[in-house]
C-alpha cells in the first residue's frame, strides 16, 4: 500500500463551509472512493486554508482515474471547486503528491 500526501489551499473565507460540507459527504461519493481504492483518506485544514490530504492506495493514478470515471465525482468536484485558491481546474486535478522523506515503520 502506497501512502500519498498532497496540499491544496482553501479560501480562508470559505473554510467553515468547506468543513460543513465534509461533515456530510454524500454516501455515493464515500462508496465511490472506497470502490476505487482510496483507503485511510483524511483531510486536515489549517486556519489560513492550507489543506493537507492523506490517503493510502495501491496505485494513486488508478485511484484518481477510477474516481474521474464516476458521475458522482464530477458533481462533487464541481461543487468543491469554488472553495479553492489557485486552481485552474477541478480540486482532484490539483492533487500533486509530496515526496515522502521519512516513515517510522
Amino acid at each position: 500500500m502506497k501512502r500519498v500526501c498532497f496540499l491544496l489551499k482553501v479560501r480562508p473565507d470559505r473554510l467553515d463551509e468547506y468543513r460543513r460540507r465534509h461533515a456530510e459527504v454524500w454516501p455515493e461519493m464515500l462508496e465511490a472512493l472506497r470502490v476505487t481504492g482510496w483507503h485511510n483518506y483524511s483531510l486536515f485544514a489549517r486556519e489560513d486554508g492550507l489543506l493537507v490530504g492523506y490517503l493510502e492506495t495501491d496505485d494513486f493514478q488508478a485511484a484518481l482515474a477510477g474516481m474521474a470515471a464516476t458521475g458522482v465525482n464530477a458533481r462533487w468536484q464541481a461543487e468543491m471547486a469554488p472553495f479553492f485558491e489557485d486552481l485552474g481546474g477541478r480540486p482532484d486535478e490539483g492533487m500533486t503528491p509530496l515526496a515522502e522523506v521519512f516513515h517510522l515503520d
